[in-house]
């Protein structure tokens, strides 16, 4: 036995959360190092979802909404998902999906932000992100600028200027915590705090870090976030996301009527009166939109419920132990490869990127081998490291895999180098 595999087992041994991974249903013979795209199943979801088909549904019916407490679930699954973020358990609730949570709330800070007596609002027309955020990210900033006409436009800039980029002119800063295609992260209280003293709003997308990356948005005095459902909180593909406002917003959001522009009647003050005015919501369900949906929030909440089970901290310094073996283990057994990632952990989130000129090719060759990561335009591999369910002998097979793979030219078999639907 190697020394590495043998210091790898070493530490699967002296783990905290070794027992959190019998928790999820693995494939036998896979290391899977794409939780930071779908996260594993857990194995209590399929018997909650069951349940919720079944028993609630299939018996309740209709009366499950009070008698199965439907209707407290966007609330009472944002109130965990608060404690894996450093919110209020009424700062945050469950609904939609992250593209149009980024879209209610980033029109909602514009608004806000207009109607600021203590802040000039003259001349502040920009939304400020950087230019490799992510593209949904920008895709729905190009779009609020469109919907709310000519008085604002998106701005890019690259990470190492946006604290110089942050002046009166800018009305919100909109940027992602942890970057989707290398893994580095943002210092989001000192952005924040460099924001505000400019007069500016933010707005955090936390889909790459929460569950796998501690976050305090009240010491942070942040203004808004949302984020993803599906990735390192389990909760399935399309998972619902989560939208968190802090508690100072709120009452503004109800006092401008349409400032949350999606004026569906969950976000109502009063739903069930059925009146004919809107009305909104004085909470968080101001941004609750439709009727929720059920079955996706209940496989949510099991998989929630397995990052609280972990705790934040055991989770990132299990997350920082993994990615730092492959990066020094990569280092050790490949050539040919570029480090993405920052070397520097605490700049870095739970994942590690490299670039290659034919990373398709590479990713697919590893898929074939077991090893699943992802690939992402236009020649990154990526490899998610999520510490519930990982050990640290799949990091040293990981590793050894992609040496073997790039020394051997595998890849390069025209196979590998026809594209997928999705890559």
């Amino acid at each position: 036995m190697s020394a590495d595999l043998a210091a790898a087992r070493a530490a699967d041994a002296a783990d905290p959360l070794a027992l959190q991974r019998e928790a999820f249903a693995l494939p036998e013979g896979v290391v899977y190092l794409d939780g930071n795209s779908l996260g594993a199943l857990p194995r209590a979801t399929a018997v909650r979802v069951q349940e919720v088909v079944q028993r609630e549904w299939g018996d309740g019916l209709i009366r499950s909404w009070n008698s199965a407490h439907w209707v407290d679930l966007p609330r009472r699954i944002g109130a965990k998902v608060a404690g894996l973020i450093g919110a209020a358990a009424h700062e945050v609730v469950c609904a939609d999906s992250t593209s149009i949570n980024l879209f209610k709330v980033l029109a909602a800070a514009l608004r806000l932000q207009s109607a600021r007596p203590q802040v000039s609002t003259a001349g502040r027309h920009i939304i400020l992100s950087e230019s490799g955020n992510f593209p949904t990210d920008l895709y729905v900033a190009q779009g609020v600028a469109h919907w709310l006409g000519s008085r604002h436009v998106l701005k890019l800039v690259e990470p190492s200027d946006l604290g110089a980029a942050i002046d009166d002119h800018v009305a919100v800063v909109y940027l992602t915590h942890v970057n989707f295609k290398s893994g580095a992260m943002h210092e989001l209280a000192s952005l924040t705090q460099r924001a505000h003293d400019a007069g500016a709003l933010v707005l955090w997308d936390l889909s790459h870090s929460a569950g796998a990356v501690p976050v305090d948005l009240t010491s942070a005095q942040a203004d808004f976030a949302v984020g993803c459902g599906y990735k390192y909180l389990n909760g399935g593909p399309g998972a619902p996301a989560f939208v968190y406002a802090a508690e100072r917003h709120l009452a503004a959001l109800s006092t401008e009527r349409f400032a949350q522009p999606l004026a569906g009647w969950f976000g109502h003050r009063t739903p069930f009166e059925f009146v004919t005015e809107f009305t909104p919501a004085e909470s968080i369900d101001r941004f609750t939109v439709g009727t929720p949906s059920i079955i996706a929030l209940a496989a949510l909440e099991v998989g929630v419920d397995t990052v609280l089970a972990a705790g934040m901290p055991a989770l990132r310094a299990k997350s920082i132990a993994l990615t730092d073996r492959f990066i020094a283990r990569v280092d050790a057994l490949c050539e040919g490869l570029k480090l993405l990632s920052p070397r520097d952990a605490e700049r870095r989130g739970s994942q590690v990127c490299y670039s290659h000129p034919q990373a398709y090719a590479v990713t697919q060759a590893l898929i074939e081998r077991g090893v699943i990561g992802d690939f992402r335009e236009p020649d990154v591999l990526r490899f998610g490291f999520a510490p519930l369910y990982l050990r640290h002998i799949d990091v040293e097979t990981a590793a050894t895999t992609l040496a073997d793979v790039l020394s051997s030219g595998v890849w390069l078999a025209e196979r590998y180098r026809l594209r997928a639907a999705v890559t």
